[in-house]
C-alpha cells in the first residue's frame, strides 16, 4: 500500500472526525476550551497518527503510531459518553458515533496484530 489515504481505517477515522466536529458545533459556548476542544483534538489524533505512522516507512514505527491512534480513540469514546451524560448529544448521535468508533478500534486492533506479528518475526 503506497498511500495511507487508501487505508479504510484512515477513511473511517476522517469520517468520525468530521462527524465529531459537526456534533460539537452544538455544544455550549462555555465548553469551547473544555470538552469541545478536548474531543476535537483526540479525534483528529486518530487519522493523524495513522498517517504519520504509515509515512515513517517501517512496520515497527507504524505499529507504534497505530497504538497511539487506538489510545486517542479510547479518549474519544470517553468524551462521547461524557457528552451524552451531560446532555450535549442525543441517543441517535452517540449511537452513530460509537458505531464508527467500534469499527475503527476493531480495524486498528487487527492492523496492530497483523503488522506486529511480522515485526516480531523479523526482530
Amino acid at each position: 500500500m503506497r498511500d495511507y489515504k487508501e487505508l479504510i481505517v484512515w477513511q473511517k477515522s476522517m469520517a468520525l472526525a468530521s462527524f465529531i466536529y459537526t456534533l460539537t458545533r452544538g455544544f455550549p459556548r462555555e465548553e469551547l476550551f473544555g470538552l469541545t476542544n478536548q474531543i476535537r483534538r483526540a479525534v483528529v489524533s486518530i487519522p493523524s497518527n495513522i498517517a504519520e505512522g504509515h509515512s515513517r516507512g517501517t512496520d515497527k514505527e507504524f505499529v507504534f503510531f497505530l497504538r497511539i491512534a487506538k489510545g486517542s480513540a479510547a479518549e474519544v469514546e470517553t468524551q462521547l459518553l461524557l457528552s451524552k451524560k451531560l446532555g450535549y448529544i442525543n441517543d441517535r448521535e452517540i449511537k452513530q458515533a460509537l458505531t464508527l468508533y467500534n469499527e475503527i478500534v476493531r480495524m486498528l486492533g487487527t492492523l496492530i496484530f497483523k503488522i506486529g506479528k511480522s515485526v516480531e518475526v523479523r526482530d
